[in-house]
């Protein structure tokens, strides 16, 4: 998801980014444009992108600001579904998860403890992932930011608190 009030998408995607620290390996669970991925890319060793509708995929390759991500060796696009797709990562393969789903009611399984379980796995020791729950002012956003923290303890995760700039939660393993 991408905020539209106040920002544009430059300054929402560095926002996201600031509050991951990118390092390592990142995996970034929703591409979109990609414009998180390729910020990622400018810090981290490599990054991970994922994106599940081909669609969405063919229109980054038509948007000039995403060209890095069809041309950077520090980015590899995968299309599927990372709910399904990140069963298959290595345990503990990745210092940094960007995890910016569709919301809730378009993607509820990106929103479950078997997912949240799944990242937690594929994590090093000591990683971080950013979560965005949206803005945390708004009574929907309070809901859903209390329930992703507590499925996000329940992963094993700690040390959940908000990144208010970037809309989101940080969560360490």
């Amino acid at each position: 998801m991408h905020r539209i009030q106040g920002t544009d998408p430059w300054r929402d995607t560095m926002a996201k980014v600031r509050a991951a620290r990118p390092r390592g390996r990142v995996l970034d669970t929703c591409m979109g444009l990609g414009y998180t991925a390729i910020a990622a890319a400018r810090e981290a060793e490599w990054v991970l992108t994922v994106e599940l509708d081909p669609a969405v995929i063919a229109l980054a390759r038509e948007n000039p600001w995403s060209e890095p991500l069809f041309t950077s060796p520090r980015i590899q696009v995968v299309q599927g579904d990372v709910a399904e797709l990140i069963a298959a990562l290595p345990d503990e393969h990745f210092s940094v998860i960007v995890h910016d789903p569709p919301m809730f009611s378009l993607a509820g399984e990106l929103y479950g403890l078997a997912f949240y379980r799944e990242m937690h796995r594929v994590l090093r020791p000591r990683g971080r992932v950013f979560h965005y729950v949206g803005n945390p002012e708004g009574k929907m956003a309070r809901n859903v930011t209390r329930s992703v923290t507590r499925r996000l303890h329940e992963a094993g995760f700690h040390r959940v608190h908000p990144a208010r700039q970037a809309f989101g939660l940080i969560a360490r393993k």
